[in-house]
């Protein structure tokens, strides 16, 4: 594919031999941006793990200290008093059957589902919608649950959800190219410890083999892995 001149760029100030420290990452990566706009600051991790196999899998939620940069739209499957709480905790879109039947015409403009355990037998009818997106409430992440009150605070507060690939790649946001440096610091360490928390016990061998970072559309920051913060091995 054909890199624009800014691109190629931001990619010659990258040392592609060289494991960047997270403080020298987020530096770099900020003198990397090539848009116009406020991009985004993504982490890509390759995990020693096999994850067709079940007590390999991956998957949590953690709380960022300093939010993502953006407000999630927030879908909420509740009725009666939960759907009330859902409305004046700040979800953009709460029903129940009307819901289901909008997505099923197409609807997906959301960010993130959570869903009462009453209402899981009719979500479940939208697995093949919201499974590959990555959307399907799930109780292990805190989106399938009585309280969606504070799901949907915690969501808008800038709790985000990884969940590796069948490739082994796990990818995070940790905040926007406007953030000053600390507080990209802050929510890498905090993202990559919850990571590093849920190694699975079966997995053998290095667990992440890899770190990037970069910005949208920027180019990737190799980045020291053994390193959650500022003089921190992991």
């Amino acid at each position: 594919m054909k890199r624009s001149k800014n691109h190629r760029k931001a990619s010659s100030l990258v040392d592609r031999d060289r494991l960047y420290t997270p403080a020298d990452a987020v530096k770099l990566a900020k003198q990397t941006v090539s848009v116009k706009f406020d991009p985004t600051v993504e982490v890509a991790l390759r995990l020693g793990v096999d994850p067709r196999k079940a007590d390999q899998m991956v998957r949590g939620t953690v709380n960022l200290p300093h939010g993502t940069g953006k407000t999630a739209r927030v879908l909420v499957f509740a009725t009666g008093d939960k759907a009330e709480a859902a409305r004046a905790a700040g979800a953009d879109f709460v029903g129940d059957d009307d819901l289901v039947e909008e997505i099923q015409k197409g609807f997906l403009d959301f960010d993130a589902v959570v869903a009462t355990p009453d209402l899981m037998g009719k979500v479940g009818r939208l697995g093949r919608v919201l499974g590959p997106r990555g959307l399907m409430p799930n109780p292990k992440t805190g989106t399938v649950t009585p309280d969606v009150a504070k799901a949907v605070a915690d969501i808008k507060g800038g709790k985000i959800e990884f969940r590796v690939d069948r490739h082994g790649n796990l990818h995070f946001i940790i905040g926007k190219a406007s953030f000053d440096d600390q507080q990209l610091l802050e929510n890498y360490a905090a993202a990559l410890e919850e990571v590093l928390r849920l190694k699975p016990s079966a997995a053998k061998g290095r667990y992440i083999k890899k770190a990037n970072l970069t910005t949208t559309m920027g180019p990737g920051i190799p980045v020291d892995p053994s390193v959650t913060r500022v003089g921190a091995a992991a």
